[in-house]
């Protein structure tokens, strides 16, 4: 699956800090430089979410950095773009965000195999304090069994 497409930014911070509960893949509505922008690698999505209105789906707060050679074809860089998704989806993601504690977060943003920009976006419930420390916990005890097999 490697070979399927090319990472441009991940959110490593989103696994630290809600359970993801399910994935989508959308694709994103882009306009100017972006493109050739993300081409280079200069996105971040670090602090970006998702919002629903009128029944569109916002990615919000995510950077994509001005083209250098872009002059006045730039974009504003934390501009909200908008996501394609099915309806059902939509719908799907609508009916879980009303709910108390469910957020929409995206994970990571790829060229895929036809070399067309998506973002996989996850439906998340934020983790507590105790959550993370017991998500530490486990990662640590881990990493100490592999050890010891490792010098077995």
């Amino acid at each position: 699956m490697a070979d399927d497409f090319k990472v441009i930014a991940t959110n490593r911070k989103a696994r630290h800090d809600y359970h993801i509960l399910d994935r989508f893949e959308a694709g994103m509505v882009l306009r100017g430089t972006e493109v050739k922008s993300l081409r280079a690698g200069k996105a971040n999505l670090n602090d970006a979410y998702a919002t629903i209105e009128h029944g569109e789906v916002f990615l919000q707060n995510a950077s994509i950095a001005p083209y250098e050679q872009g002059n006045r074809w730039n974009l504003p860089e934390r501009r909200p773009r908008k996501l394609l998704l099915h309806q059902s989806e939509i719908r799907r993601l609508v009916g879980a965000v009303t709910r108390k504690g469910f957020t929409i977060v995206p994970l990571k943003m790829f060229f895929n195999k036809k070399g067309i920009a998506k973002i996989e976006i996850a439906l998340a419930r934020g983790k507590k304090d105790i959550d993370r420390r017991e998500d530490i916990k486990e990662r640590d005890i881990a990493r100490e069994t592999r050890r010891e097999y490792k010098f077995k």
